[in-house]
C-alpha cells in the first residue's frame, strides 16, 4: 500500500542520490516493518484483528504555507502534525508515514534535507517510521503530499457521529494561537512599527503564538487516551476552525449543540495580540484552524471522571458547551448570556 521514492521527471537534485540518502537517514527496520524504501511498494504487518487508520493531507506553496515567514522544517513539521492531528481524532496509534512530494526548480538538496528533518521532528516522539513515498519536479511551487498509517483495537476508533444529546462538549488545549501567530508572521514592517507603540505584545507571547502556528502540537496521547478509556463519544480535531470544525460532527451526529463562548480556552498570548491590535479574542478562536487541539464529546456520568484523570496526567481540557436536539440548531451562549445562532467563519477551499 505503499510506493517507494521514484522519479517522473528531471529536477535540478540528483533524484536517486536523494533517495539513497533518504533511505540511509530514516530507513530503520522494525518488527512491524517489513519491507520499507527500496522496493516498489512497502509492507508493512500489525497485530492480527487490530483496525488500520489512514489519512492523507496535500500542501500546496502560496496556499498552504509561505516560503517567505516559513523555513522548509517548519513547513515539514506542520504538514507531519496536521496528520498526527487526524489519527489523534480517531484515538488511534501512528505508525507509518509515506510522503509524496515536487519540488520546484529552485528547491536544493538542502532544501529537501530540511523539509524531512521537520517532519521527522514532529514524528519521531510517536515513533513513526518513514516507509516510502514518491519524488517529482515541479515546473512551479512546493507541493508536499503526507499519508500516515496508524493502528486502533477493532471497533473502537473514534468518529464525528457518536455524539448523543446530552453530551458535554470540551476541546483540548488553547485556541486561536496559530491563526494569530500566522497574522503576525504576515504583518507588514510598517504595521508591526505603528502598533509598536500602543501594543503591549511581548516578545514572549509573540514567540508563543508563532511557535504555535510553525510548531503545533499534535495531541496524539491525549486522543489514544480518549479512546482507551472510553471517554469521547465523538470527536474531530480543529484544523479548519472551531465553527467549521464543530458543524461535522453536529451534522455526522444528528445533534444540535450550545457553545458556552465566555469558556473557551484563550491563552494568556491570544488575548494580549487581541488587545494589542484591537480585536475579539473570540472570532479568532472560532475562526483559527491549524490548531490541532481535539474536540470531542463525553457523556455525563463520565465528566466528573474525565477531568479527574486528565488533571492527574497533565492533559489540558475544557467544557465549552453541551450537545442538544437536532432542532435546537448550532447556538452561541454569548458573554452577556444571550444566545444567537454561530455563524461558521472556518476557513473553506475554493470559496
Amino acid at each position: 500500500m505503499a510506493l517507494i521514492y521514484r522519479t517522473k521527471t528531471s529536477s535540478p537534485i540528483h533524484e536517486f542520490d536523494l533517495i539513497h540518502a533518504l533511505r540511509k537517514q530514516y530507513h530503520l527496520r522494525t518488527a512491524s516493518v517489513i519491507r520499507g524504501i527500496g522496493d516498489d511498494a512497502a509492507v508493512i504487518t500489525s497485530k492480527a484483528g487490530q483496525w488500520t487508520v489512514l489519512t492523507t493531507d496535500l500542501l500546496t506553496e502560496g496556499v498552504h504555507f509561505d516560503l517567505r515567514t516559513a523555513t522548509m522544517a517548519d513547513i515539514g513539521f506542520r504538514a507531519a502534525a496536521a496528520n498526527l492531528s487526524d489519527i489523534a481524532a480517531m484515538g488511534a496509534t501512528p505508525q507509518h508515514l509515506l510522503v509524496s512530494l515536487a519540488i520546484p526548480r529552485t528547491g536544493t538538496n538542502q532544501h529537501v534535507h530540511q523539509l524531512y528533518r521537520g517532519m521527522m521532528a514532529a514524528c519521531r516522539p510517536h515513533h513513526v517510521r518513514l516507509i516510502g513515498g514518491d519524488t517529482s519536479a515541479s515546473s512551479g511551487e512546493w507541493f508536499l503530499s503526507l499519508t500516515l498509517i496508524g493502528i486502533v483495537p477493532p471497533h473502537t476508533a473514534l468518529f464525528r457521529s457518536g455524539a448523543k444529546i446530552g453530551d458535554s462538549l470540551y476541546v483540548t488545549g488553547t485556541i486561536g494561537d496559530a491563526l494569530a501567530g500566522l497574522k503576525l508572521l504576515n504583518e507588514p514592517p510598517t504595521r508591526v512599527r505603528r502598533h509598536s507603540r500602543t501594543a503591549t505584545l511581548s516578545l514572549r507571547h509573540r514567540r508563543f503564538l508563532i511557535g504555535r502556528h510553525l510548531r503545533p502540537t499534535a495531541r496524539v496521547a491525549v486522543g489514544r487516551w480518549l479512546n482507551t478509556h472510553g471517554f469521547a463519544t465523538s470527536a474531530i480535531d480543529v484544523s479548519d476552525g472551531l465553527s467549521g470544525d464543530l458543524r461535522h460532527i453536529c451534522e455526522e451526529s444528528h445533534v444540535g449543540v450550545e457553545v458556552n463562548l465566555s469558556a473557551l480556552p484563550l491563552s494568556p498570548a491570544c488575548r494580549a495580540y487581541a488587545a494589542s491590535r484591537k480585536l475579539d479574542p473570540l472570532n479568532l478562536a472560532l475562526t483559527g484552524g491549524e490548531d490541532y487541539e481535539l474536540l470531542f464529546t463525553v457523556s455525563p456520568h463520565q465528566r466528573q471522571r474525565l477531568e479527574r484523570t486528565a488533571l492527574t496526567r497533565g492533559f489540558p481540557l475544557t467544557c465549552i458547551g453541551e450537545i442538544h436536539p437536532y432542532r435546537f440548531g448550532i447556538q452561541a451562549l454569548s458573554l452577556q448570556g444571550t444566545r444567537h445562532r454561530l455563524a461558521n467563519t472556518s476557513y473553506t477551499h475554493f470559496t
